[in-house]
């Protein structure tokens, strides 16, 4: 808490103090940045000693709540005392109730400029879709029901932080939302984020209904909207599964839009993640499309030598060239190349789920079940949402079974394979012919 002579010097060190903490986050990772809010209030204090308190400090705690990671919220007195003096822009956010305090006030927010850091984040490398998941609303009318909402919000934003492919935002700068009404826009302006998810959650009686929908950010545009409805009889299975669902759609519908975005640039202008993203969609194919996909990996992998995913995909294509008799590998045989790609994935991250999956093709190949069934596991545990990878390893799980004659392995296969389809309905071919297994 600081006292300062004039609102014009108060305000004016709050948007000092966060342009030079943006300048500094700039230069680190996103899990050590350091955002601050700050609330300014103009009023009467009471000072005693090194300690200052009465009815002015309190609201000017409570503006301090209600603005956003990175942001400043002024009470409307200090909006009109300070009119033009400063060359900044205001929102009103309106009357507000703020806890503790009896009678309505009256909140703005600065508006600063676009930052270094959200400038740094959009020019980062590999471009990944950055997302926001707002706190679900709780329509039941039950307070008592708000940890379910917070709960399935909290398991969707940890889910979601498992893709590699995407950003999410934490979960301390989305629930400075919750309870609030702003326009999309701005919270993802606050945020710096390309997306937001938002949603609803209503239960009456043993029924329950969850709605969610991601908005782009750009346009205000839905990109995708869905709504399960559900009998309550294990609250946290059904939550479960609700999360499992909304996140494994998510995932697609990020990437399917992040896929028509990249097809819209100029070949010049692609990096590494779009590379990436078009030669994913090449992938498990033959011929001239599996060579444009190395292709796409390869651009990938030159203009980021750190993304791993470059390196996955990689291996891939080389996995599937003994199955073209269109195509020869040189030199040492393809299945050496896709291990050795495979390596070079897990050693540049060995969080990569999807780098594991690609480095148990080739030991599955070798006859190293034990060890292919490591990397199958290990994917899983770090992703279990992800429908290409869990449509794998049921095709792996199954040749194995195969070749040892393994019913416990066969029925973990006929298992796997129920999921994907269930994470992503909309994409059920691919994944049949990969999962259909006979059942036992």
């Amino acid at each position: 808490m600081a006292e300062f002579p004039s609102v014009v010097n108060a305000v004016a060190c709050a948007v000092d103090i966060q342009r030079r903490l943006e300048a500094r986050n700039a230069d680190m990772p996103e899990d050590r940045a350091i955002r601050l809010r700050i609330g300014v209030n103009l009023g009467d204090v009471i000072v005693e000693g090194e300690d200052i308190f009465g009815d002015g400090v309190n609201i000017a705690a409570r503006l301090e709540s209600v603005a956003p990671a990175g942001g400043i919220a002024v009470s409307g007195t200090v909006r009109d005392h300070l009119g033009n003096r400063l060359d900044l822009q205001f929102e009103d956010m309106g009357e507000q109730a703020l806890k503790n305090i009896e009678q309505l006030v009256r909140v703005c927010r600065v508006r600063l400029a676009v930052t270094s850091a959200l400038v740094r984040r959009a020019l980062s490398l590999p471009d990944k879709p950055w997302i926001a998941v707002l706190p679900f609303v709780n329509m039941s009318g039950d307070p008592e029901q708000e940890y379910f909402s917070d709960g399935i919000t909290e398991d969707i934003i940890t889910e979601l932080s498992r893709f590699r492919s995407l950003s999410v935002i934490a979960r301390n700068s989305s629930f400075t939302y919750k309870a609030r009404t702003m326009k999309i826009p701005d919270v993802a302006r606050d945020l710096g984020v390309t997306y937001v998810l938002e949603g609803s959650v209503r239960r009456a009686g043993n029924r329950l209904r969850i709605t969610a929908q991601l908005i782009d950010a750009e346009t205000g545009s839905h990109i995708w909207a869905e709504r399960y409805d559900r009998e309550i009889a294990d609250m946290f299975a059904v939550q479960d599964e609700i999360t499992q669902r909304i996140v494994g759609m998510l995932a697609v519908g990020l990437e399917d839009v992040s896929l028509e975005r990249a097809k819209r640039k100029q070949p010049e202008n692609l990096i590494a993640y779009d590379h990436w993203l078009r030669g994913k969609r090449l992938l498990w194919t033959v011929g001239q499309n599996n060579l444009e996909a190395r292709q796409h990996f390869e651009k990938a992998a030159a203009t980021d030598p750190s993304f791993s995913r470059a390196h996955s995909g990689l291996a891939v294509t080389y996995q599937m060239e003994p199955l073209d008799l269109l195509i020869a590998a040189e030199g040492r045989g393809a299945y050496d190349m896709a291990f050795d790609c495979a390596k070079r994935a897990l050693a540049l991250d060995e969080a990569d789920y999807q780098a594991h999956i690609a480095l148990a093709w080739p030991c599955l190949y070798r006859g190293d079940y034990e060890r292919m069934k490591k990397h199958v596991d290990r994917a899983i545990m770090l992703n279990p949402n992800d429908a290409d990878s869990l449509a794998n390893a049921s095709y792996m799980l199954a040749l194995e079974t195969g070749k040892r004659r393994l019913p416990a392995a066969k029925r973990q296969c006929v298992s796997i394979h129920d999921t994907p389809i269930g994470i992503s309905p909309f994409r059920r071919l691919p994944y049949l012919p990969q999962g259909g297994i006979p059942r036992p």
